[in-house]
């Protein structure tokens, strides 16, 4: 196929006619295309597949990277190994475009693969590699790995979503009328937007970015020498782009950057858009921050024989779907660990990213209560954890390991590696209750219980990102009631949410699933209808042309 003058080859829905650039470090389109990490990608795949539903005119743009995020095995005894391995593709075309990008003054040849539309119902994609015989060892590098640890190498990644994502739109004709940074990652692409326009007000107008990040701590900074040694900024001046983006330390704040240059920004969740336009607020020159709340494709992700049940009623059929659902995932756990579950028993699931914030091991702190959970006869439980560590954050590969060889202590704990597209649905199968414990307010929007809630999962979460706008507490889940966390010390923190999470898991949530079978189904059918409802990304999609890109 011809790439010159690329048009979307769909027929476009006239709602949806702004030509839009999508850019993102990772996508989960697939469980096959390993190009992403974690909560980021798992929202931009979804993003894809409801544009395709919605027969939008968007495209990605993406890099492909050779080696994944990482895989993740195990040593001998059990605890986590990070392995690369060369991931290969038979499903992706070659475009035959090659170009050049500068990057620390030196040109690297950029190839581009596509990723049709057919081939797994998303929005067309394209990928762009430096793994190529032109270039030399250490730019081939630059599409390993994604998030390398090697901060020049991150930063050359960067150079390379937005100059070359935005490069590709001209080689191609494609000409958006906005360019949507998902995350900052790319917004180099406002210096090569800077320069092929000559001023701002043509950048500012084509420029559209969404933030993720809840704390100041956590947008990425480097430093801005090494950024315009890398060729960053496409030749600009270092005094033009303090001018340009009002930075006036050494530290490049891509966000703050991205925040400066663009037209528009959104939060993804109303209450992470309040955040943002507190903690942003105090610098001049930032465009509006809206809220767009995160969701998840439901085509992709539901069940749909539990939701056929659902809506005819038929209680038998919608019980022994869960059942059956759960005894498969169990399978793919029993082969894994060697820890046979029961699918009678209550199954709680952690699973999504080990990070600090997101405390996986919470329920572990409070050894004597944990332990009366594990034991405990009239209302017995299981609990399944699983997630990927990045792998150079030693403290989260650490409590990943300490729940490993907890678990070895008990009968009914298993902790799952592979934590990617295919095994987090099977998990949200296996799970009747799916826990989310992040430390308030540091979880931005947060995905996983809507995908959970999609498989007849009742989702169990501190008050936090998109559970917000969802839970009403034992109607549709279960959350635990905030209070005043920012004047409180973390530590208090911590043993409040604690608490609260084994009395609610004690008194409401374990009596509820054993003695009142009724009840509990409603919970979930509630769940099921709400994140149908609110949390489809198709809604979401939609809202992105209605309010971002109007």
């Amino acid at each position: 196929m011809s790439f010159n003058n690329y048009k979307v080859p769909y027929p476009v829905d006239d709602n949806y006619s702004k030509r839009i650039a999508y850019f993102s470090m990772e996508f989960a389109v697939h469980q096959p295309l390993k190009i992403y990490s974690g909560g980021l990608g798992f929202l931009s795949g979804s993003h894809m597949r409801s544009a395709y539903e919605l027969k939008q005119n968007l495209v990605g743009i993406g890099i492909l990277w050779k080696y994944g995020y990482y895989d993740q095995a195990r040593n001998a005894d059990q605890t986590l190994q990070v392995q690369w391995n060369e991931k290969i593709y038979n499903f992706l075309e070659d475009t035959g475009i090659k170009f050049q990008i500068n990057i620390h003054d030196h040109p690297v040849w950029v190839k581009v693969w596509y990723l049709n539309p057919e081939t797994f119902k998303s929005a067309p994609m394209f990928l762009l590699s430096t793994d190529l015989p032109e270039n030399d060892y250490v730019s081939q590098t630059i599409t390993h790995r994604l998030y390398d640890g090697n901060v020049a190498t991150k930063v050359a990644q960067f150079i390379l979503l937005g100059v070359g994502g935005a490069k590709l739109m001209d080689e191609i004709n494609f000409n958006p009328e906005l360019y949507h940074l998902n995350e900052a990652h790319a917004i180099s692409a406002a210096f090569y937007l800077y320069r092929k326009f000559g001023n701002l007000e043509d950048v500012r107008k084509r420029l559209v970015f969404t933030t993720h990040t809840p704390e100041e701590a956590g947008n990425e900074k480097h430093d801005i020498f090494l950024c315009q040694k890398m060729s960053y900024f496409c030749g600009m001046p270092l005094e033009e782009v303090r001018r340009l983006t009002g930075i006036k330390d050494d530290q490049f704040n891509h966000s703050l950057a991205a925040l400066r240059f663009a037209k528009l920004a959104n939060g993804v969740s109303q209450l992470h858009g309040e955040v943002s336009r507190k903690m942003w607020g105090k610098y001049e020159g930032i465009c509006e921050i809206k809220a767009i709340t995160n969701a998840q494709n439901w085509t992709y992700w539901a069940d749909k024989q539990m939701y056929k049940a659902k809506s005819e009623g038929n209680d038998v059929w919608f019980d022994d779907r869960k059942r059956f659902l759960k005894k498969r995932a169990m399978d793919i756990v029993a082969d894994q660990t060697g820890k046979l579950m029961d699918p009678d028993v209550l199954t709680i699931v952690w699973a999504r990213r080990f990070a600090g914030y997101k405390r996986a091991e919470l329920l572990t702190r409070d050894h004597k209560r944990f332990e009366a959970l594990l034991k405990n006869t009239k209302h017995p439980v299981q609990i399944i954890w699983a997630g990927k560590p990045y792998p150079l954050d030693y403290p989260a590969i650490n409590d990943f390991n300490h729940l490993v060889h907890l678990s070895k202590q008990y009968k009914n704990v298993a902790v799952c590696v592979g934590y990617e597209l295919a095994l987090s649905k099977r998990l949200k199968q296996a799970a009747d209750v799916w826990l989310n414990n992040p430390r308030v307010p540091r979880e931005a929007s947060g995905t996983s219980g809507m995908t959970a809630a999609m498989n007849g999962a009742v989702n169990f979460s501190t008050n936090d990102g998109w559970i917000c706008e969802f839970i009403h507490n034992g109607n549709n889940g279960f959350v635990v009631p905030p209070i005043d966390y920012e004047n409180i010390h973390v530590q208090e923190q911590d043993e409040y949410d604690l608490n609260q999470l084994y009395d609610i898991l004690e008194n409401q949530i374990l009596p509820l699933y054993y003695d009142q079978k009724d009840t509990w189904r409603d919970i979930v059918k509630n769940g099921m209808n709400d994140v149908q409802v609110q949390f489809d990304s198709n809604r979401m999609a939609d809202e992105y042309y209605k309010i971002l890109y109007k």
